[in-house]
């Protein structure tokens, strides 16, 4: 039982990321400020890297490793 929850919130997880990932390319067509990208590069720029992952990945749904990888990707483009 405690596998099955554990595999659906790991499956609910992924289909977030992947929901998300749609949405920023339909915002990207339509030309919509990227807002948290905004919010994460003010954070960078106070130092404050760790907020920033743990922002985008509540904003995401994103794991860890991701979010801190985008956070590195975000770091480099100042």
């Amino acid at each position: 039982m405690l596998l099955y929850i554990i595999s659906s919130i790991s499956d609910l997880k992924k289909d977030i990321a992947h929901i998300n990932a749609n949405i920023n390319k339909i915002a990207e067509k339509v030309e919509v400020p990227n807002t948290l990208d905004d919010e994460l590069k003010k954070l960078i720029l106070e130092g404050k890297k760790i907020e920033a992952v743990k922002n985008y990945r509540v904003a995401t749904g994103a794991g860890l490793v991701e979010a801190k990888e985008y956070i590195d990707f975000l770091s480099e483009r100042k």
